[in-house]
């Protein structure tokens, strides 16, 4: 697949976490919300769409041009979720949506950066899991298990997913260096907790 059917595909899979996004912030429940968070990630998985925190994982099971893929998927991401945050913004539930998301990024403005680190760490474990048992348990029960547990433990737990984050950054539009540089931050952690569990898992179970 070329640079630009990437892109594209990129900016749907930040569409819909974007969509993902939204259902979280303007539901009342937490358990509720991130349950239904989980469609976006559904999504992505069952149409082939490019998510950094899912294709993150495998990029040292893939060659240099997949891996020359990764910014490029960031980027769409980035894009597909602004457009969801500011035509949300245009509709009646756009005040409630940018309060819900100020609330949120008040949270990791105020964190550490190793806090952001380690978080991004444990939030692409997660999603590792919750990919990989969609894509390899052969039971469908199995795989929307794998799926939908995965993405709600890492929001219940608090951890920090890279692209989940930008649509909060712009849903309350606090953008600023100090944001990208923590949002940055929790991209890397991202990357770490992907990668050393995909190869660790790799490696234990190759025979």
């Amino acid at each position: 697949m070329n640079n630009i059917k990437v892109l594209i595909s990129s900016i749907l899979a930040g569409t819909c976490i974007g969509f993902g996004g939204v259902i979280y912030l303007m539901s009342e429940n937490k358990v509720i919300g991130s349950m239904f968070f989980a469609i976006g990630l559904l999504t992505i998985c069952s149409y082939g769409l490019h998510l950094y925190t899912g294709k993150v994982c495998y990029v040292c099971q893939n060659d240099k041009k997949f891996t020359l893929q990764i910014p490029v998927i960031w980027f769409g991401n980035l894009i597909g979720t602004g457009i969801i945050a500011l035509i949300s913004m245009a509709t009646r539930n756009g005040a409630k949506l940018s309060a819900a998301a100020q609330g949120l990024c008040d949270v990791k403005m105020a964190d550490s950066y190793i806090s952001l680190f380690m978080l991004g760490i444990f939030c692409n474990i997660m999603i590792y899991i919750a990919v990989e048992g969609y894509n390899k348990i052969q039971y469908e029960m199995g795989k929307y298990l794998s799926l939908f547990l995965g993405v709600m433990v890492f929001i219940l737990s608090g951890f920090e997913h890279s692209i989940a984050d930008m649509f909060y950054f712009w849903m309350c539009m606090n953008w600023s260096v100090e944001s990208v540089i923590r949002l940055i931050i929790i991209t890397l952690g991202n990357a770490v907790g992907g990668i050393i569990f995909a190869e660790v898992k790799r490696y234990v179970c190759t025979k």
